[in-house]
């Protein structure tokens, strides 16, 4: 694949219809119509709605799919994943979305999407990964951001690694006009 990939974390919650999945599906078809290839956790939710918007408008869709996730909640790759890439762990399956792409976009989510961001966040902190943008869309990340922020915990060094956005388009900008996103 010679096309700069950006991965999208986000809840596996949402259901077709509803305003954060079609917020999601929104941010796939922008995404591909911006010639970027998507990767995601791969399976239900905003994974599937991120697919599914990114597939619609032509694009090439990563599935990054683990057998441990499959043992918690039964199911296989989502339908609109044109290349599943498949981890026995959880562990490894982090490890690649977090690390194997030019850019990230974290949505609303639970427990899985908060780990995600977090060692996304970490690793850029640390230079693990190369520089890349990380934007968070959504109204749920300026007030928990901002809360460590209050408690002195986070540097603005650090703080500034992040991108908030309060749409899709806001969003894919935000990575499209990123150089190190490599955008075509």
């Amino acid at each position: 694949m010679n096309q700069p990939i950006i991965t999208v974390f986000g809840s596996a919650a949402p259901q077709p219809g509803s305003a954060e999945y079609e917020q999601a599906r929104r941010v796939g078809q922008l995404l591909a119509q911006a010639g970027f290839v998507v990767a995601t956790g791969g399976y239900v939710g905003t994974m599937t709605a991120v697919s599914q918007g990114a597939a619609e408008a032509g694009g090439e869709v990563i599935g990054v799919t683990s057998t441990q996730i499959e043992r918690f909640r039964p199911g296989g790759a989502n339908r609109f994943v044109t290349t599943e890439i498949r981890y026995e762990t959880l562990r490894e399956r982090l490890m690649h979305l977090v690390t194997q792409n030019d850019g990230m976009i974290g949505l609303p989510g639970g427990i899985g999407t908060l780990s995600e961001v977090a060692l996304a966040w970490s690793f850029l902190q640390v230079g693990e990964i190369s520089l890349r943008p990380l934007v968070l869309l959504g109204e749920m990340w300026p007030p928990l951001i901002q809360s460590a922020m209050r408690g002195g915990h986070i540097a603005r060094a650090h703080y500034a690694l992040l991108t908030f956005a309060d749409s899709p388009e806001t969003a894919v900008h935000a990575i499209v006009s990123n150089p190190t996103a490599k955008s075509t």
